[in-house]
């Protein structure tokens, strides 16, 4: 989107802004395959987010890594990513592991954790004039990410992170309790 009037300045007494009024150029896919081990990205963008363009990301990702090193991917289940012909290429490709998660687990979190920072620090504040700029922009920020790339740690253990499920499912439990 293009703000359509500069952000405000931070000033004494005054908080930096941004105007609520902008003009929509489009809209992009962008594919992201996050390397677990050392942080490194490999990326696409595309128009459209069909079988079809996820075929040519697997394509890429095939390209981009070494031959004898097996691809393991964590997805979602989005319909693409288990198209008839996306199953045929992955059965001549045996070196493609797919593992499916359901929404929201903590494995997709880490790939939200990094869209996280290229809004924050490329799009959110950014005023582009059209889909091409947008993604020379995101490009830069990913060519540079990945000079010093750095991998996502979890800092919870295993045991907090089931202390905060059991909690949350005794709330619920009583929260349905109450309505019942």
């Amino acid at each position: 989107m293009e703000r359509l009037q500069p952000g405000l300045p931070l000033g004494v007494g005054h908080i930096a802004a941004e105007t609520y009024d902008y003009r929509r150029h489009g809209t992009i896919t962008l594919f992201a395959a996050l390397s677990y081990l050392d942080g490194k990205l490999i990326t696409r963008t595309e128009q459209r987010h069909t079988h079809v363009e996820w075929l040519r990301f697997l394509r890429q990702i095939d390209r981009d890594t070494p031959e004898d090193v097996d691809i393991h991917l964590i997805l979602d289940t989005y319909s693409t990513h288990t198209h008839e012909k996306v199953m045929h290429w992955l059965e001549r490709h045996p070196r493609f592991h797919l593992h499916f998660t359901p929404t929201s687990s903590s494995w997709m979190n880490l790939v939200e954790r990094f869209f996280a920072e290229l809004t924050q620090e490329v799009i959110r504040h950014g005023s582009f004039t059209g889909i091409k700029e947008l993604i020379a922009d995101i490009e830069a920020y990913i060519i540079e990410r990945n000079r010093t790339p750095r991998p996502y740690v979890w800092k919870a253990t295993g045991e907090k992170i089931l202390r905060k499920i059991e909690s949350a499912r005794r709330a619920l439990a009583a929260e349905l309790a109450e309505t019942a």
